[in-house]
This record gives structure tokens, sequence and C-alpha cells, in this order.
């Protein structure tokens, strides 16, 4: 049983629920040492039970705010006293919406109070309005330090918000190559996926589909790439796993051309390892990410990569090597990448064998652990692991 005097992280996020910034929590919570912090989840709206199971932990609790629309400071005082109540030492607010949570943290005096930056949203997609670099700004004095899921994010807190560089961590998300890992007898058949056969060549994408991962591109990319090589229709198939409401949007488009046999969008599947093994290729059209989890997850499952140049994609796949990086939003060279990658399985495959050396040396699930856990150890005086 966790020792009630180990120091509480008290993450907080908009919503608890299926989403890359909320795996990242899952997978930091899971994989770091009970012995050096307890954790807590609250949800700023709600918690999904079904998600929060992901969390092994059975030391961890989580609540919902129910925030209802508009500012955050109607939950201040419900903040101040579940802080109060908890005695965190850690408050580890989470993208803009969770931000001004850090008024009741510094109201309560915690001892550490973070703040990540973990991407953006269809309202700022490059970080060029001045009105929320703004706020990040007024909200700077009452955070201790930063965490920034890209090189861009990064820079961005630095340049553009003004946070100083010592005050910036910049951590990139871990992948368990363990549980994402390639099967070595090649594509594995999918249960209800109706892309059994060996011969065909599988690209698909995993994620909720909302309009800033823009499921809707690749969809039309899928279409004009078998119009471009009309020879890759019998064994080109797409998959799009996720819900949302791109979905009925792609599904449209895809009945439109004449296409919807060889696509296959089932909704939310919680199978995602199994997913990515019965992948040729992984691709994901977003017109804004920080660092993306299901890039890190598909290279872990040794598959090609063809990303959009937004956030930090770059800083995962290597152009050429381990995948293909497009301008978003650009049908036509998405399309082209596709066709690429299907006319040539063999040099695909090869990608992402690449690829998953490339997540096994850079992107290990303890070096993203380790940094968080330094950040903390530091902001609290406490030695690290290696002092210990």
């Amino acid at each position: 049983m966790t020792d009630p005097n180990t120091p509480l992280v008290l993450h907080l996020v908009y919503r608890f629920d299926t989403g890359g910034l909320e795996n990242g929590v899952v997978n930091l919570i899971n994989h770091m040492s009970a012995d050096r912090y307890r954790h807590a989840v609250v949800a700023l709206t709600d918690v999904n039970p079904a998600f929060a199971q992901r969390i092994t932990r059975s030391d961890t609790q989580t609540f919902s705010l129910r925030k209802p629309p508009g500012h955050g400071a109607r939950l201040w005082p419900a903040m101040t006293a579940l802080i109060r109540r908890l005695q965190p030492a850690v408050v580890h607010t989470r993208n803009l919406a969770a931000l001004e949570m850090q008024v009741p943290a510094a109201w309560c005096r915690v001892p550490a109070r973070v703040h990540g930056e973990h991407g953006r949203d269809m309202e700022d997609l490059d970080g060029t309005r001045r009105r929320l670099q703004w706020v990040r700004r007024v909200y700077s004095p009452l955070v201790h330090h930063y965490m920034a899921l890209s090189r861009d994010l990064a820079g961005y807190l630095e340049h553009k918000v003004g946070i100083a560089a010592p005050r910036v961590t910049q951590v990139y998300n871990g992948v368990d190559s363990r549980r994402f890992a390639p099967s070595p007898s090649g594509r594995v058949p999918l249960s209800g996926s109706p892309f059994a056969d060996p011969s065909l060549w599988v690209v698909g994408t995993v994620g909720r589909m909302a309009a800033v991962k823009d499921q809707t591109h690749l969809a039309r990319a899928f279409v004009r790439a078998l119009e471009l090589a009309p020879a890759l229709k019998p064994r080109l198939r797409l998959a799009m796993i996720g819900d949302g409401p791109l979905r009925a949007q792609s599904q449209a488009l895809l009945k439109a051309a004449g296409l919807s046999e060889l696509a296959w969008l089932p909704g939310e599947r919680s199978d995602v390892p199994d997913v990515m093994r019965s992948l040729n290729c992984f691709a994901l059209p977003s017109l804004a990410e920080g660092i993306s989890n299901t890039i890190l997850e598909a290279m872990a499952s040794g598959l090609p990569v063809i990303a959009t140049d937004v956030g930090g994609n770059a800083d995962l796949v290597v152009n050429g090597n381990t995948g293909q990086i497009v301008p978003p939003a650009d049908v036509e060279a998405l399309a082209a990448a596709l066709v690429c990658m299907a006319s040539d399985p063999a040099g695909a495959l090869a990608m992402g064998f690449a690829g998953r050396a490339v997540a096994d040396r850079r992107f290990s699930m303890q070096a993203m652990v380790d940094t968080y856990q330094a950040v903390y150890d530091r902001l609290l005086g406490r030695p690290t692991t290696a002092q210990r």
C-alpha cells in the first residue's frame, strides 16, 4: 500500500477521456514509481469511467468538477476546497483550459505548480493569437515551471509568451514499446475488420475524429490516391479508427466517391495495439499537434508514418527514413505520399523497422517519466532517484 506521506501530484485536465494528452497522463501515473509520488486526476468537466480504468494504480483517485460553459473562476472555490482536502505537493495543469486553476493552487500555496503545453486547437493553430499569448502571460507569475511537449511549443512559450528559458523543460511523450510492438509474422488480422486478406495493404489512422485532427482530409487523399494510381484499387484499403463529428463526414465523402467498401470506420476501439498490428502504414492528417502519442505508438509497432508538418510531428518522423512529412491540408501531397508508400511495400516496411529503432532509442517511457520526476523533485527540493 502506498505511504500516505508520499507527495501527491494533482493532475488537472479539461476532460479525462480518450485523447493523446489524457493518455500521456495515464502513462505517467502508471509508470512512475509508487514510492516517489502518489497521483490524483481532476477533470474540470467530466471523467469517463471506462477511460479512467486505464490507470492501473489502485491508489489514484479521479474527480469531476462538472464545469459549466464560461470562465473557470466559478470553480475556484470548489478547487480550493479540494486542494485543501488533498494537500498536494504538486499541482500540474495541462493546456490553456486548465491553466486558470493555477489561481486556487497559488492561493493554497501549493509548493510546486507546473503547467504543461501539449498542443494547439482550432482557434490558434499557428500560435499567433495575441489574446491567448496574453492570457498565458497573465497567469505566468503563478506557475513555477512549464513542460512543453515539443520544440515548437517550447519556442512558443519562450518567444511568444515571454517565459524565461530556465523555466521551460521540453519533454517528449514516451511509448510503451513492449505493449506496442510489431508482429514477427507481419500484419495481423483484427477482430471485426473486413481487411483480413494478407494481400491487402492497409493505411490507417487512430484518434478522436474532430476538426483539428482533420480526418476528412485523409478520406479525400485516399480517394485522390486511387485516382492517381487506379492499379492500387484491388489492394489499397483505409481504416479510420475513432469517433467524433468527422466520422460521418468521412463516411459521406467515401460513399460519394463509391469507395465505401474499401474503407472501414468502426468508431472508437480500446484495442489500439492490435489495431496498429493490423496496419501496413499509419497516417496522421492533423492541423495541429504537440507530440502525438499515436505516431509514437505506430513507430513502436513498426509502421511507417505519413504525418503533416505541424507541431512536433517532424520531431518524431524522420522524413524519408521513418516515414514522410507532408504539408497540412494538402490533399495532393498526402495522396502522393499514400501512392508512394503503397507502391513500394518493401520500402515502407524498411521505414517501419527504422521507426521502431528510433522509438526504442529516443522515446522510451522511462525517459519521459524520469524527466517529469526530475522536475517535480527539483521544485520540491527532493533528491533525485540518482542521488538517493
